[in-house]
């Protein structure tokens, strides 16, 4: 069930190793923005506080134990990329997979990975023709609405697995929506990036 007032996230502390990681990939999503879109044009100066920082409150949720995570619809890396770079030293058990579709993007994902030295690895396919993954953790950002990531991760998602989404000003309707297809155990938090923006912590998801 959604919280009535939902929790904020907690303020995210990295070490300056990490925090020197995350600049690179921004550089790096900068210079490869010249001739990919991975980010808006007026997002260039600013993908430090609009992208990475939104998709750091995600750490909250890094596993204390070995896991897999899976990323859909990367795109330029984000959560997937910026959570592989905090979970080098936070979370170093932890396996990511990023899932794009586009071949240029997964090329992008895989330079990142490869430079940085992440625990990652890139499939370039569609999600839904992907074989079931059994993901402990499955993240999303900016994909698709939430019926439609739910049915991914009926798919993707291990028994007992969380998702975790990264969702906009259209989440409290998103939520209905899916609530007519599907039943799940929902926590619902504040976004420290945008107040009318939420993180989604799902588990339990079945059919109705």
């Amino acid at each position: 069930m959604t919280s009535e007032t939902p929790r904020a996230l907690d303020e995210i502390n990295v070490s300056r190793e990490t925090d020197a990681r995350l600049d690179a990939y921004a550089a790096l999503v900068r210079k490869w923005s010249r001739s990919i879109n991975l980010v808006s044009k007026n997002d260039l100066d600013h993908v430090r506080e609009r992208h990475i920082e939104d998709s750091l409150q995600l750490a909250s949720f890094l596993p204390k134990n070995r896991a897999n995570w899976l990323d859909i619809g990367s795109g330029g890396g984000f959560p997937g990329i910026v959570m592989a770079i905090v979970a080098r030293e936070q979370a170093p058990q932890t396996r990511f997979e990023l899932v794009e579709s586009d071949a240029r993007k997964a090329a992008f994902l895989r330079t990142v990975i490869r430079e940085l030295e992440l625990n990652a690895t890139v499939s370039c396919e569609r999600i839904e023709a992907m074989t079931p993954r059994a993901a402990d953790i499955m993240s999303a950002r900016a994909l698709a609405p939430l019926d439609m990531l739910l049915s991914y991760a009926d798919r993707h998602l291990a028994p007992g697995g969380t998702c975790l989404f990264l969702k906009g000003k259209t989440v409290e309707t998103e939520i209905h929506v899916a609530r007519e297809k599907w039943a799940f155990d929902l926590s619902s938090y504040v976004s420290r990036t945008d107040a009318s923006a939420r993180m989604l912590s799902i588990t339990g998801i079945h059919h109705v």
